[in-house]
This record gives structure tokens, C-alpha cells and sequence, in this order.
């Protein structure tokens, strides 16, 4: 299959094979993202009397109704306007008209009709267009076709001329993968979806989730992830959603639609999907403190609901219809085997899958049904320089090293050459505007930190005259006590240097409009600046620290900066240096393959070392499970960060209930 061509299952083939195997050539051949239609996809009321024709869209091109039948057909010209005139009330239903006008004042610049004998092999180049404004009007036509509904009310049909705003306003259509994982018709149980930090995969099943939701008032449907701040995330996000994309149905929480985090409280029956499988089941309810993990949870209720299901007295009931999983690089197979188990319909799992092969490469041995290379939120140039500094590629001994395979997993063109692997990505739209030479990541040392943070800031402010408060993320690294004070430090500054409020994230679990967003890496999953300030004292050679600087540094969609403490030995090697050098000049990397005895204790290392998650983490997830505020937080963190070795959470929760009663 073709990641540059989208053909829906409308549409049929054995009518029209050979033209579409010239869509499919040309799509390949030019790394052109085209669409073989026969119904607009944004809704599934959309049929049309007319098998021998269909649509073929792409940006920059324009739209081609091609009729298969007699030349002269009827059915053709009803089919022609018929679309055109749903393609008009659907513009209306998202508020595009005022944008693109009525089809009457466009159909003409941007629509071609024609018979399929008057195509030659150059008729896809035959419609290429050059005027900007329609161009632009185009994108957002196609948009509509396929669903891939944008946030009109900020945009222009008149290109912007500062650089943010360019990527800020650029029109975001759905790729091959995305719109078959939407619209595509697979029948596995498990349906799993993977892609890089970028790629889509939280907003794609987002919009999953609004088809099986429209798609029948019976469907009871469950989204989770691990973490909990990221469910209340999407709690919040998914009415915004619904409400965005113009659904009409009224979310029926806790009864037809669930959003919370994998686990639950006892307390709580609708507070996480396990905890509402007991319920559901009734079968034994296991906490942390009884079992010691979520996966041996999982595995108990496994066993209890098999024993259940096997019992041919009683009719087997299933919990949900579907069940959607985000961030499933966070989960072992037990607790996919459980949604699987109780799900009557299917499941979809969706993951990181660099996070899954750097931490643990026996998650990466099932191949999944969707796999998205591209990434839309970071430039090119700082996802691979993000993947060399998390895995040392640049340095003599690698922290970590991928396969070829794995590799093009990763969405990397790669050429083998004397003892080396060149790495390349194919370009991406949202990038088309910025030049090659644009900075997106900067390496900078300081001897303060809030100095720092405000020194880059103001210098954004210079280059970018329409940068916001919203536009920029801070990120603090360490896990050290001395980021607590820093966070507020930081407040107090931009407040008094630049007239800013700030959020300290840690302690608000959310994003805030109109507040400088800061945040330690626990609470930034799912967020995305084009901005992005990286604080760290040192870079570390731990794969749980290199992991987390890769994730932070992926954030931005136009430049990460990484700030470093100028103090002691903490500049970043040359070598690291000389790496971004040639990424930047030369929009590729070429990377020294290591020997096969180094990259089998590369594995083994990074295997015991992803088993451990650092006292900080521990730390923070009891705060989180406990809601403690700031102050209790950080002065927790004081009288036990270097004090307490121990990373068993048993262990740091009987500490803090000694520690607790004496603050």
C-alpha cells in the first residue's frame, strides 16, 4: 500500500485500476499526497447513485471529477453537482464559507471535469496550480472532503509573512495512514496505531473516537492512558472536540462514553477502566499496595474474568463496544489482553513507538496496523537531533542503537556506507515555508537560569512580533529539589521583566491561556509550542534521562532550545556539536554503526535500566495520587531528595507519612 495515495473503499477499483495506478506512480514517484474518493468522508450520509466515477484530490492540484462511464452520462453531471452541493453545506456546517466562498465562485478555478480516456500519463502534473490564494482556498476544500476539519476562525487565505504565523496558520489535511486508520476498514480485535512523539496519534483518535460515538446510540466506549493528568486532559479536550467538529449528540458521561486514567480508586467506580471492570464484573478490586503493579492487577482480573467466561452457565456480557488506549507504550500486554477480553467490538492502541523500542524492544515485536512516519509537530532537523542526543549516537560509546528495520520504523530514509548508516527524513508541509537554514534547535549555556530564560524570550519577542505568552514552554529537566524554587524564581521574573503570569504545571496539572507554561517533564504529554526552553545542569548518560530530553525536546514546532548551567564540566561535548552541525547544514546524519558485541550490551543495559523508574518519578506520582499541594510538595522533596535512597514506592510512602506529620 501506498502512504502517498488514499483510495476509499467506495471507490471501485476493478472499474478503475489502471488510472489509479497512474495516481498511484505519480503519488509515489513525487512524494505527493493524493486522495481517490467517491463520497465526501467528513459524513458517512453521503451516497451518490454513480459507480463509474470518482474524485481525485491533492494539495496544490485541482480537484478532478473523473468519469469512467459514457461520455456523455447523466449520471455523471447529477453525481457532479450533488457533491458540490453537500461540499457547500458541509463548508457551512464548519464556518468555512466566509472563508472560501460558496462553490459557485470557486468551482470554476478549481475543478476539472473529465473523462477517464482524456487522461494522459502527465495529467497529474496538468493540474498543478500556482496562485497562492487559491491554493490556500483548495487546501481547506480538500480539508473538507476528508475530514481533516481546521480551526478556520484564525486563518487567512492570504499567506502570512512572518515565519510563526506561517506554521501557526498552515492547513493540516490527514496523510494516507491517518485517514485509513479513520475511515479504513480493518477487522482485528486489537487494532494498534504507532508513530513517533508528532504524528498524530492522540487527535486521531480523537477523531476514532467521534465516529464510533455518532456512529450508533448503543456503542459504550472507554478512552484511557496511564497517566492521570493526561486523562483529565482529554476529558476536558474531547467535549472541545465534539463541539469543534460540530457533533450534535450530547455526551452521555459514565454511561455511554468514559475518559479516565487505566487504574481507578476503590472509591470511585467510573474513575479508571480497571476499576469499573470489577465493578462490572464484580471481581476482586486490587490497589497498588496490594499487588505491587498494575500489570499483576491486570493479570488477577485476567484470570478471574477466563474462569467467568468459561462458566457456560451464565451468558458472557461485555463492559464496552470499544475501547481506545492512548500512550500504550505505558502498558504491558495484560492490560491490552484485558481490554481485549471485555471489549465486544475492538480495541485501538495507540503508542510511541521510539518509546517503546528505546525502553523495552520486546514491545516492538509485533508489527502494527497503522505505523505513522511523518511527524507534523517538530521540525525534521529537531526530531533527528533530538534522536541522536537520546541515544548518543554522536558519542564514543551509544547509549543506544536501532536495527535498519527499526529505523524505517522511525520514519528514516537509510543509506549503508562505509561502516556508517546516513539518516534522512522526508520533508514535511507543515515545514514547506520555513528555509533549510532556519535554526529550529539552539545549544546555549548560562551562568543563571532566570537570566537565561529571559534573555531567549526577549530575543523571541525580536524576532517574532506576534509571539504570545502561549507560544512558549519551559521545561525543567533535573529531578533534583533546586528546580522547585527555580519554577517560582522563573514566575517572579517574567512577571516583573516581561509583564507575564506564569503556570507552574506541576502544581496545576493544565495548560492555562495566557500564562508563561512551566512545568517539570511529568505534566507536558500531549502539549505542543512553537517554542520551547529546555533547562538542564548537566546532559546525563542515563537512558531514562536521555529518554525524557528526546520527548522534551519535541515538543516545539519551530525551535527547542536546550539551555545548559555554564558551571563545573557541563558544556556538551564537541563531538554532540559537530553532530547538529552537519543535521543543520546538511539536513541529515550520518552516524558510525557500532560493533555487534557493543550493540549487544547497549540492549542489555538499556533493558535493566528502563526497569527502574528514578525516586523523583516515585516521588511524583504519590504527590499526584495523594494531590498535594506546592508548598507541601517541595518541602517533601527538600527533606528527602538525597537523603532517602531507596526508589521502592512502599518504602518512600511509610517515609512520608513519618515525614508528613512534622511540616
Amino acid at each position: 500500500m501506498s502512504q502517498y495515495l488514499f483510495v476509499h473503499g467506495d471507490v471501485h477499483l476493478s472499474h478503475h485500476h489502471n488510472i489509479i495506478d497512474k495516481i498511484r506512480d505519480y503519488a509515489n514517484s513525487t512524494k505527493t499526497q493524493v486522495y481517490v474518493l467517491k463520497a465526501p468522508l467528513s459524513d458517512k450520509k453521503y451516497k451518490y447513485d454513480c459507480d463509474d466515477c470518482f474524485i481525485m484530490l491533492s494539495a496544490k492540484h485541482k480537484i478532478l471529477f473523473v468519469n469512467c462511464g459514457d461520455e456523455e452520462s447523466e449520471k455523471f453531471e447529477t453525481y457532479y453537482e450533488d457533491v458540490l452541493d453537500d461540499i457547500g453545506a458541509i463548508s457551512d456546517k464548519y464556518m468555512y464559507k466566509e472563508k472560501i466562498g460558496r462553490p459557485r465562485l470557486w468551482r470554476n478555478d478549481l475543478i476539472e471535469k473529465k473523462h477517464v480516456s482524456q487522461l494522459d500519463a502527465s495529467f497529474t502534473t496538468t493540474y498543478l496550480m500556482n496562485d497562492k490564494q487559491n491554493i490556500r482556498r483548495l487546501e481547506l476544500i480538500v480539508s473538507l472532503f476528508i475530514g481533516s476539519i481546521n480551526d478556520v476562525s484564525n486563518l487567512d487565505l492570504e499567506t502570512p509573512e512572518e515565519i510563526l504565523d506561517k506554521v501557526k496558520q498552515k492547513i493540516q489535511l490527514f496523510d494516507g495512514d491517518q485517514t485509513n486508520f479513520i475511515y479504513g476498514d480493518i477487522q482485528n480485535k486489537v487494532v494498534t496505531i504507532q508513530g513517533l512523539s508528532g504524528t498524530g496519534k492522540t487527535e486521531l483518535l480523537l477523531h476514532k473516537l467521534k465516529e464510533l460515538y455518532t456512529d450508533d446510540s448503543k456503542n459504550k466506549i472507554f478512552f484511557t492512558c496511564h497517566n492521570k493528568v493526561l486523562a483529565n486532559d482529554m476529558r476536558q479536550r474531547i467535549p472541545q472536540f465534539f463541539n469543534f467538529m460540530r457533533i450534535e449528540q450530547q455526551i452521555e458521561w459514565d454511561s455511554r462514553l468514559w475518559c479516565a486514567h487505566a487504574w481507578g480508586a476503590l472509591g470511585d467506580v467510573n474513575s479508571g477502566l480497571y476499576r469499573y471492570i470489577c465493578d462490572f464484573y464484580g471481581i476482586t478490586f486490587h490497589n497498588y499496595k496490594s499487588v505491587g503493579s498494575f500489570s499483576t492487577a491486570c493479570g488477577h482480573a485476567l484470570a478471574e474474568l477466563k474462569e467467568k467466561k468459561e462458566d457456560k452457565s451464565k451468558e458472557w456480557e461485555y463492559a464496552f463496544t470499544y475501547i481506545l488506549v492512548d500512550e500504550s507504550q505505558d502498558f504491558d500486554q495484560n492490560f491490552v489482553d484485558l481490554c481485549r477480553l471485555v471489549a465486544e467490538k475492538q480495541v485501538y492502541v495507540a503508542g510511541d513507538i521510539f518509546q517503546s523500542i528505546f525502553e523495552d524492544a520486546s514491545k516492538h515485536s509485533i508489527k502494527p496496523d497503522f505505523l505513522l512516519s511523518k511527524c507534523y509537530r517538530t521540525d525534521p532537523k529537531t526530531l533527528m537531533f533530538a534522536h541522536a542526543l537520546g541515544m548518543g549516537l554522536f558519542e564514543e560509546k551509544k547509549l543506544w542503537w536501532l536495527n535498519r528495520d527499526e529505523w524505517e520504523d522511525c520514519g528514516y530514509n537509510v543509506e549503508e556506507k562505509d561502516g556508517n548508516y546516513i539518516l534522512t527524513r522526508e520533508p514535511v508541509r507543515r515545514f514547506e515555508d520555513v528555509n533549510d537554514e532556519y535554526d529550529s534547535v539552539r545549544i546555549l549555556s548560562t551562568d543563571k537560569f532566570v537570566e537565561g530564560v529571559v534573555f531567549i524570550i526577549k530575543d523571541l519577542m525580536k524576532e517574532n512580533p506576534t509571539l504570545t505568552v502561549d507560544d512558549v514552554g519551559v521545561i525543567l529537566l533535573d529531578n533534583q529539589s533546586y528546580i522547585y524554587d527555580l519554577m517560582s524564581a522563573l514566575a517572579e521574573a517574567v512577571s516583573k521583566e516581561l509583564h507575564w503570569m506564569s503556570n507552574i504545571a506541576y502544581v496545576s496539572k493544565k495548560k492555562t491561556k495566557g500564562s508563561l507554561f512551566i512545568t517539570n517533564i511529568n505534566n507536558v504529554k500531549g502539549l505542543e509550542f512553537p517554542f520551547v526552553i529546555c533547562l538542564t545542569r548537566k546532559v546525563l548518560p542515563s537512558s531514562h534521562y536521555r529518554t525524557a530530553l528526546y520527548t522534551m525536546l519535541t515538543r516545539s514546532f519551530l525551535r527547542s532550545y536546550l539551555l545548559l548551567q555554564r558551571e563545573g564540566n557541563n558544556e556538551l561535548k564537541e563531538e554532540i556539536r559537530l553532530g547538529y552541525k552537519q543535521i543543520k547544514a546538511e539536513q541529515r546524519m550520518t552516524v558510525s554503526i557500532p560493533k555487534p558485541e557493543e550493540i549487544v550490551e547497549i540492549k542489555a543495559k538499556i533493558q535493566y535500566e528502563g526497569d527502574t523508574k528514578s525516586q523523583h518519578d516515585i516521588l511524583e506520582e504519590i504527590f499526584d495520587e495523594r494531590n498535594y499541594d506546592e508548598t507541601t510538595r517541595k518541602k517533601l522533596f527538600d527533606l528527602m531528595t538525597g537523603r532517602i535512597k531507596t526508589v521502592d514506592k512502599k518504602e518512600l510512602e511509610t517515609v512520608i507519612d513519618a515525614t508528613i506529620r512534622f511540616i
